[in-house]
């Protein structure tokens, strides 16, 4: 029995932008083999049954050549295996997805592409740049920077003879050659550049010159890779539209040390801020070696239940074997909204939640209300 495979595009670096049908597929996955520059978070979600192999290519560093890799999608997918082929940005935009994909049909596999959201798109677009702009730009080429040099079949004076937008993929190392080139076939000094350093991350820089001046804006600010590069006047929309990199908290790096698998609403907040978010998980929750004294608590009658979390909630109504009627007359408090809204899942709507998430906001609330009561 054939299995398949599915080449996926996996976005540009926020892992946000990963498509539902790669979300998907990714759940449902046997084998993955995944590239250098996929997401953490991304990498983080795969499936623990999933057998996974990083293949990842990055300059003059290939974990595997690319006939091995050809060749490990086909005899995984000949074993009857779902082979998800998860690569950064889209298969099909410099990718080599339509290589690996006609090897395949070539080998009788099944094969289905999945587009991801391209960087050279996304990273212009996190960077305030619009790659088309009807003030600015009408067209938008695509060139693999990696190859600007001598060698290459590149047509210089063509690209040189466009008005529109360039966007440099994979060509940090060689800006000094594209600048050069470019100059030297009449595109004006004066013409707009930006160097757009990991891009859609949390750990984004842009820096905006022209190619005049860029080359030496771009070592004073010494970029890391990967970065891309864009030639064109909509870059001047980067001062206007710079909506990513002004986040309030952008370039801060904030630790999160909740339990991994309840950090997620907190970790989602500030990253929406622009935080770079460090999950350190300093507790773990797992079951007591004996539920003997929670089971006693529950099948007793109280006056009042006080719930000073949500994992209490949880552990107090997944062992309630009793009908919730029987907590009729028993008073019920929570310590904040986040546990009380876990009781409302649980169909128990608190008769007392502290002002703020602190055990003394707490006490002083079911004092108040026990004196009232009494009045």
């Amino acid at each position: 029995m054939s299995g398949k495979v599915f080449l996926v595009g996996a976005g540009p670096g926020d892992a946000g932008l990963l498509t539902v049908r790669a979300a998907e597929l990714i759940a449902g996955a046997d084998f993955i083999a995944v590239d250098a520059l996929v997401s953490t978070d991304i990498v983080e979600s795969f499936p623990k049954s999933a057998e996974v192999i990083y293949v990842g290519k990055r300059a003059s560093a290939h974990t595997l050549p690319q006939d091995k890799i050809n060749q490990l999608l086909i005899d995984e997918a000949k074993k009857g295996r779902r082979v998800v082929r998860l690569k950064g940005g889209d298969p099909f935009v410099f990718g080599r997805g339509g290589e690996e994909a006609e090897e395949l049909v070539q080998a009788g596999v099944p094969v289905e592409i999945v587009p991801g959201i391209s960087s050279s798109i996304a990273g212009p677009a996190y960077a305030g740049i619009p790659v088309t702009h009807r003030s600015y730009a009408t067209s938008l080429t695509l060139v693999t920077g990696h190859e600007a040099d001598e060698s290459t079949g590149i047509k210089w004076d063509a690209l040189a003879g466009l008005d529109g937008t360039i966007v440099f993929m994979m060509g940090f190392a060689n800006l000094p050659v594209i600048v050069e080139k470019l100059t030297e076939h009449g595109v004006p000094a004066t013409r707009p550049v930006a160097v757009i350093s990991k891009a859609t991350t949390r750990e984004q820089r842009t820096v905006t010159g022209t190619l005049a001046d860029i080359e030496t804006r771009v070592a004073a600010a010494n970029l890391p890779t990967p970065a891309l590069i864009v030639v064109g006047e909509v870059v001047r929309m980067h001062d206007v539209i710079n909506w990513f990199e002004t986040k309030p908290l952008f370039g801060k790096r904030v630790v999160v040390t909740r339990a991994r698998e309840q950090a997620s609403d907190l970790k989602r907040l500030f990253e929406e801020s622009g935080a770079n978010v460090v999950q350190f998980p300093t507790i773990e929750i797992v079951p007591p070696e004996s539920y003997q004294s929670l089971d006693r608590a529950i099948n007793e009658k109280w006056h009042w239940l006080i719930f000073t979390s949500v994992n209490g909630v949880e552990a107090f109504f997944g062992r309630m074997t009793k009908d919730a009627r029987a907590l009729a007359g028993t008073k019920i408090a929570a310590v904040g909204d986040t546990t009380a809204a876990a009781l409302r899942r649980h169909g128990r709507q608190p008769d007392v939640e502290a002002a703020t998430a602190s055990v003394r906001a707490l006490h002083d609330a079911v004092v108040e209300a026990v004196s009232s009561h009494r009045q």
